[in-house]
């Protein structure tokens, strides 16, 4: 089973920040047993939600037109993540990633999902970004981006 767990961005400002959305619904299949008869987003999924979204802005700011090597962002450590709520069937969760601090091979980001102004987690993720050469990985996140991105105006172009 494949997690794609931001369902649009929102809205984007490379090498700053970027907004999602995961809309949770009860045909999502981890809701049948997380709990059959009082289903909710498990935390881990959350987090994997906000650390695609942050990967998506890293790789949008590392890999502009000028970079001659494409590097990818994967996550490195989970830091600080609180959870304040449980998301159910029926709700959106607004996705936010801020970055913090850039480098050459390394990324910290503040994320923050909430739903209707209240926030359910806030945290730092740091990522490693590494030097990946492979067309695969490169044309999944494009395919995969070009969708999330689908009428958003002003957005780059994914290398």
């Amino acid at each position: 089973m494949r997690y794609f767990l931001v369902d649009k961005v929102t809205s984007i400002e490379v090498g700053k920040n970027i907004v999602g959305v995961k809309c949770v619904s009860l045909s999502d299949e981890v809701l049948h047993d997380h709990f059959p008869d009082y289903p909710i987003l498990p935390g881990a999924l959350i987090v994997e939600g906000l650390a695609q979204l942050s990967g998506f802005l890293l790789e949008m700011t590392v890999n502009d037109s000028k970079s001659t090597e494409i590097r990818r962002a994967m996550l490195a450590q989970i830091d600080k993540m609180k959870f304040y709520d449980t998301t159910g069937p029926g709700e959106c969760l607004e996705l936010s990633v801020t970055i913090k601090s850039l480098h050459t091979d390394a990324a910290q980001v503040y994320v923050e999902a909430s739903k209707q102004a209240v926030c359910v987690a806030k945290g730092t993720l740091n990522f490693a970004l590494l030097s990946i050469d492979s067309p695969k990985i490169t044309e999944q996140r494009q395919q995969l981006y070009k969708i999330w991105t689908r009428g958003l105006d002003n957005c780059p172009t994914y290398r």
